[in-house]
């Protein structure tokens, strides 16, 4: 058995006639940056999820900073995230020369935790970045609400998470991405809708906001060759787009596919005290992009290493804390602040979890498991 934690080779096999049909395409038409494949995801991606605008980019770090730039945040400004996520996330706020302020997560969501963000808040503090971990939406009621009362923005980070609803206590429900200031996600080859290279988007409702994202992501331009503003060089090229406007149709058929994986290992281990099963928020409907159990006292080390030989990956997301990161040492948190963030690091560990898992595979994976653990 060769068991990744993702399977995109089977995937681009179910849909390769399309993926190569649309590809050839743009070649054949020769317009690679900013064709007409771009423009027609920007609308497809648009009424997917339901929001007014939506600004392709190169990738989904660059997403994050062009969404702050957008905001006008200026050096020594303040933005509070999450402990427990991908360095993409507080990276881009230290490269701006903004301050990062990290806080830590709620124990069953592994999402940033609302109470410990007004708890950081200081007159500096200028904008908030929830991350939609491993396909779950952060407690975005209770976050807008600390905004609204604190007048700070919200750019969400939805890289793990597109295609996951919010259904909030007033009764509405809109999708991951949508609901702050801004929306960011990344369409790695291996996120739930990934390219073949890289690529992100940026969202809002925001009419304003739309027109300094469109003119950063392209030089400061509105008309070519006058600079209104300073900017970056940040495309979704063409390709990419071809290879998103097949897969993006079959986006929420690729979620249930997680989602019945998810399913499966949760009624596997059930009865097993050595592990406990990813939490599902009520609030939020769970895309999975990540299917990360906690392990109790359990040998992290070994546990793998006994997977690999029976040719199963698996995967720890994350090992270290943002916050004992050589990159960010000079910042001096407060290692008691994260005693969760921590204790995840040390316990949590991720299976496969793909489009392309069937039963008997995933039977061979929970039952090397459960061996392992004795059970």
């Amino acid at each position: 058995m060769n068991i990744p934690m993702v399977d995109l080779r089977s995937q681009y096999l179910k849909i390769k006639n399309e993926i190569d049909k649309n590809i050839l395409n743009v070649i054949d038409n020769t317009a690679f940056i900013n064709g007409d494949d771009v423009k027609i995801l920007r609308n497809e991606l648009a009424e997917y999820l339901n929001v007014k605008h939506v600004i392709t980019c190169g990738n989904g770090t660059d997403a994050l900073q062009i969404a702050m730039m957008a905001l006008g945040l200026q050096p020594g400004d303040e933005v509070i995230s999450t402990d427990f996520t991908f360095i993409a996330t507080v990276e881009t706020i230290a490269l701006l020369k903004l301050t990062p302020v990290m806080v830590d997560v709620d124990p069953d969501t592994f999402c940033i935790n609302p109470a410990e963000i007004e708890k950081a808040i200081t007159p500096k503090t200028k904008a908030i970045m929830p991350v939609h971990l491993f396909g779950q939406c952060a407690d975005m009621d209770r976050i807008m609400e600390i905004a609204e009362k604190y007048n700070l923005y919200v750019i969400e980070d939805t890289a793990q998470a597109i295609g996951s609803d919010f259904t909030s206590d007033k009764g509405w429900t809109k999708k991951a991405g949508t609901i702050g200031h801004i929306g960011c996600t990344s369409f790695f080859p291996s996120k739930n809708l990934g390219c073949y290279g890289d690529g992100g988007a940026i969202f809002t409702n925001d009419d304003e906001l739309s027109e300094k994202l469109n003119s950063i992501v392209n030089h400061g331009m509105k008309v070519r060759y006058y600079h209104d503003r300073i900017g970056v060089n940040s495309r979704l090229d063409t390709i990419q787009a071809a290879v998103l406007r097949v897969k993006l149709p079959l986006l929420d058929e690729y979620n249930l596919a997680r989602l019945t994986t998810a399913d499966y290992y949760d009624k596997a281990f059930a009865n097993c005290d050595k592990i406990i099963t990813p939490k599902r928020f009520h609030k939020s409907t769970h895309t999975f992009h990540q299917y990360t159990m906690i392990l109790n006292d359990v040998d992290r080390d070994g546990l793998q290493a006994y997977l690999q030989s029976k040719g199963i990956a698996s995967a720890v997301y994350y090992p270290v804390a943002l916050h004992n990161q050589k990159a960010f040492q000079g910042y001096h948190y407060n290692p008691n602040d994260f005693l969760i963030t921590d204790k995840l690091c040390e316990t949590v560990l991720s299976l496969p979890i793909n489009t392309e898992l069937d039963n008997d595979t995933l039977s061979y994976i929970s039952d090397n498991v459960l061996e392992f653990l004795g059970k």
